[in-house]
């Protein structure tokens, strides 16, 4: 009798140190899956941050490309003021008779 209670308190604490065991594992793997789902948020993070960089990149290139082209139609209408002035005292030259080109 005494050997049957003993080995039942064994098979007891056995037992009960398995579920120890199986609960410890369960939170291991629940703590292995938020590091997954954490590591997969840090990815994503960076992946918007270099997408972000990028369209930062192509932006700065397309201000700097109409920079270039306003500096070009500044340069241009400068260019036809100049040439409208001369045609002006080409006219006034040609009125008073001051022909010379």
């Amino acid at each position: 009798m005494r050997e049957r209670e003993r080995w039942r308190k064994k098979e007891k604490e056995k037992e009960k140190e398995r579920e120890k065991e199986r609960k410890r594992e369960r939170k291991r793997e629940k703590d292995r899956e938020r590091e997954k789902k954490n590591e997969r948020k840090r990815e994503m993070a960076k992946e918007r941050k270099r997408e972000r960089k990028k369209e930062r990149e192509k932006e700065r290139k397309r201000e700097t490309k109409r920079d270039k082209e306003r500096q070009r139609e500044r340069k241009r209408e400068k260019e036809r003021k100049k040439e409208k002035e001369r045609e002006k005292e080409r006219q006034r030259d040609r009125e008073t008779g001051n022909i010379c080109s």
